[in-house]
């Protein structure tokens, strides 16, 4: 299918141009390195920027709606066509979204200068406009069942307003905030969902191994919108006991799906592994959010959300975009030593980053030395699959 509508409109431009993974992966890797190599020094005090936004929100808002919006677009603008064998968006379109999604990061940085209202109307329409792509491709090619990925586009794209309103009139994007990473966590249970089995039964099938991933079925629906339901809670009441029981039950019915999955199978292909430890995080994360809202006095709320934002949304994405990538390019499907070196230098700065939690004392030592791991795994990204991404011949 993919052959299909690549054949249906044969792109004669730069490279970069015609598919939607090389822009926007290539942006997310320099973006997720750019940005939290200026959180450290603009959080500490030693540096300002021109932004309306306080420290740690800006740090919020450009992780998700400049890094994981990125990979988002790249993903989806990538898949679409696979789901529905229509051409891909190619060309002077992509060069749009491109420049949309370029225009709103220059926007927020530059917030204090042009005003919160200006930032709000340049970044939120990246998120608008793509969600309304999908869903223009989704619907034309009949496949309406993708129709949900389009809202959750366009939800979090309100959200994204709603944040910039709230910094605005409150002084922090506190509620808002939650709101954005539960919103990138169900994404992640919903496209994971369907990715991890899908690439394990491949591989499995591929090596002759008789043990297949369990397909989704009704139990994967419940799963779903029990998981929906406990983020929901999370995002109005994080600190509260019923909050932290259905965040409970949410996280061990995650880790249920992931065990029908065969993920133990896959330890000698880092490419496929590396996706199941993505999915183990988001679940891990629901049981994280829920020791603090039993225990709130010794467990931070940050706790959890860091096991979310570093560990699965990090994994998950560095997994998704070199993966994409290396399928897209015509480049074999193997992890090589600094692939699996930037899946490494995640953990440790998630493990770097949960030490700072508790280890007050090492708070600076610990996030500057979090920070420079996270900035070692995207920019390893950046130069190793760089080249793939301006050569469509590999």
């Amino acid at each position: 299918m993919r052959q299909a509508a690549e054949a249906r409109r044969p792109f004669g431009g730069a490279d970069l141009w015609s598919r939607g993974f090389r822009p926007f992966f290539l942006a997310a890797g320099l973006w997720a390195a750019a940005a939290i190599a200026v959180w450290p020094p603009f959080f500490s005090g030693e540096i300002t920027i021109p932004t309306a936004f306080p420290p740690l929100d800006w740090h919020v808002h450009e992780m998700i709606y400049g890094f994981g919006a990125a990979v988002i677009a790249g993903f989806l603008l990538t898949a679409v066509p696979n789901w529905t064998g229509r051409p891909p968006v190619a060309g002077r379109a992509l060069v749009a979204l491109a420049a949309l999604w370029l225009a709103g990061r220059g926007a927020v940085f530059l917030s204090a200068k042009i005003g919160w209202l200006a930032a709000l109307v340049v970044d939120c329409g990246f998120l608008l406009v793509l969600a309304c792509v999908i869903g223009r491709e989704v619907v034309a090619g009949r496949n309406r069942r993708n129709v949900k990925v389009a809202g959750l586009v366009l939800l979090l794209g309100l959200v994204n307003a709603v944040f910039h309103l709230e910094v605005a009139l409150e002084g922090t994007a506190v509620v808002s905030g939650r709101a954005a990473v539960a919103l990138l966590i169900f994404l992640i249970l919903l496209i994971g969902g369907r990715v991890v089995p899908s690439f394990t039964h491949n591989w499995l099938a591929a090596r002759g191994i008789a043990q297949r991933p369990v397909p989704f079925n009704r139990a994967d629906g419940m799963v779903m919108a029990l998981s929906g339901a406990a983020l929901a809670l999370w995002v109005a009441l994080p600190h509260d006991r019923p909050t932290g029981a259905l965040l409970l039950a949410a996280g061990g019915a995650n880790l249920w799906r992931l065990s029908r999955w065969q993920g133990w199978r896959t330890g000698s292909d880092g490419l496929v592994l590396v996706l199941h430890i993505g999915f183990l995080l988001a679940a891990a994360g629901f049981l994280a959010a829920a020791a603090h809202a039993f225990a709130p006095g010794a467990i931070p709320v940050a706790f959890g959300i860091h096991v979310w934002a570093i560990g699965a949304i990090g994994t998950m994405t560095l997994a998704i975009m070199t993966r994409a990538t290396l399928g897209h390019s015509g480049q074999a499907l193997k992890a090589s030593r600094a692939t699996l070196a930037s899946y490494m230098l995640v953990a440790v700065a998630l493990a770097l980053r949960l030490a700072m939690i508790f280890a007050t004392g090492w708070t600076v030592p610990l996030m500057y030395l979090a920070a420079s791991a996270w900035v070692a795994a995207f920019v390893v990204f950046a130069i190793g699959y760089g080249p793939y991404f301006f050569n469509r011949r590999g």
